[in-house]
């Protein structure tokens, strides 16, 4: 199986995963545990989201990593 990054939290009691995804039973799991999101920073995040989503349109290629410039 590739190695893919899932996101998930845990609820007080068990690891849940925060989209649907099969695993098969022994996978094996490899744990890293973030820093806690600040509210205030997430809604900047939502914003900035928003906002390129709205300037650019449904035919617009797809853009990643690769395509950036360093400064």
């Amino acid at each position: 199986m590739p190695s893919i990054s899932l996101k998930a939290h845990f609820d007080g009691r068990a690891i849940q995963l925060d989209e649907p995804y099969s695993l098969p039973p022994n996978t094996r799991l490899l744990v890293t545990l973030l820093d806690p999101i600040d509210e205030t920073s997430a809604g900047w995040v939502e914003l900035a989201r928003t906002g390129l989503a709205m300037a650019y349109s449904d035919q617009e290629p797809e853009y990643g990593p690769a395509d950036l410039k360093g400064a």
